[in-house]
């Protein structure tokens, strides 16, 4: 996560200095001057040392001079998804990102992305990918290519795009191979750590050991799903439904070519002509509060669909966010065909 540090200038810069920087940003020509703990002071803009200089201020002194001291910026950790859809209304572009004591750990330009989520996200890469085989038999299914990259970078860059960028992926079989290839995520611009499986923990087991999140809400996804989910109205909605957890679920209407009766102890009470009924499956995606990841048991197999068994039982609120977008389980070799098909005219 260099790319930010662009943006970045310490205090004492001469404004001379400042504007070569500014000049090299181009249409994202704005800088966030920190301190020698990176800590954010001000804020400097070509319009800023334009209005220095007309008061008399010399291109030689320092920015210190002419910094717009009250700069707009997100706090690491907090629920500011109001805050980041009023600014990103309002025409904000470039807002720099901080932790508690005012330190700046990025910054986020919505010229780039969609959103900026307070949301740590978990992805599910540790499958055998049996039904894949012989093509995940030297190759861990998540990396298994679709278009130009593989299955799982795709879901990654699109987690990104909307601002989710501290990352943990759940590894067991050729992990390491997953573990090269993304490294710590710097040069994709997210930070991610990895959690081993030494034996298979089900769907979401696994995220019972993981301590350090950051946020509030988590989301845990599988790996091998290609989708072009908006994940801010998914946020949104889950906000808005009080919700313990929400999971993405998949429509699909059964058309039945026959009337259809309805019936109590023998009597027909009324009938439909050929109707169409529409069930909801399980997606994969699930957003939770992290409150509530203290119900999966430690170092067992244990399947997200038991969380929600476990939630609906003691009366905590299961949601239902159905996805009238692209959706792809990517399972069966005609799945992954299919995939190869699709990527060609999805945008995710």
């Amino acid at each position: 996560m260099t790319d930010f540090k662009r943006h970045l200038i310490p205090k004492g810069t001469k404004i001379k200095d400042a504007l070569v920087q500014l000049n090299e940003l181009a249409s994202d020509a704005i800088l966030f001057v920190v301190d020698d703990s990176n800590k954010l002071i001000g804020s400097l803009t070509d319009g800023d040392v334009r209005r220095g200089l007309i008061k008399g201020i010399q291109i030689d002194a320092q920015v210190d001079d002419i910094i717009q001291s009250n700069p707009k910026f997100f706090k690491k950790g907090e629920n500011n998804i109001s805050e980041v859809i009023n600014y990103r209304k309002n025409n904000y572009k470039i807002i720099p990102v901080v932790e508690s004591d005012h330190t700046v750990v990025n910054v986020v330009n919505f010229r780039k992305k969609k959103s900026y989520l307070p949301i740590d996200a978990v992805i599910m890469a540790g499958g055998r990918g049996s039904r894949l085989r012989p093509l995940t038999d030297n190759t861990p299914k998540p990396l298994l290519k679709v278009g130009d990259k593989p299955i799982i970078e795709h879901n990654i860059d699109r987690l990104n795009s909307f601002g989710i960028d501290d990352l943990w992926l759940s590894i067991r079989y050729l992990g390491d191979q997953i573990k090269e290839y993304f490294d710590d995520g710097s040069q994709k611009g997210v930070n991610i750590q990895y959690v081993t499986e030494s034996e298979p923990l089900g769907t979401i087991g696994a995220v019972k050991s993981i301590k350090n999140f950051k946020h509030d809400t988590v989301l845990v996804t599988n790996s091998d799903l290609l989708t072009d989910l908006d994940y801010e109205d998914f946020y949104m909605q889950f906000l808005e439904s009080g919700a313990d957890m929400s999971v993405v679920t998949i429509p699909y209407k059964v058309d039945i070519p026959y009337a259809v009766l309805e019936t109590n102890d023998s009597q027909v009470h009324d009938f439909k002509e050929k109707p169409t009924y529409t069930y909801y499956s399980n997606g994969g995606i699930y957003l939770v509060k992290k409150s509530v990841l203290d119900l999966i048991p430690e170092n067992e197999f244990f399947n997200a669909t038991d969380l929600m068994e476990k939630l609906i039982k003691s009366s905590n609120k299961v949601h239902s966010y159905p996805l009238l977008g692209y959706w792809l389980d990517i399972g069966k070799h005609e799945d992954y065909n299919k995939a190869q098909q699709d990527i060609i005219k999805l945008k995710i």
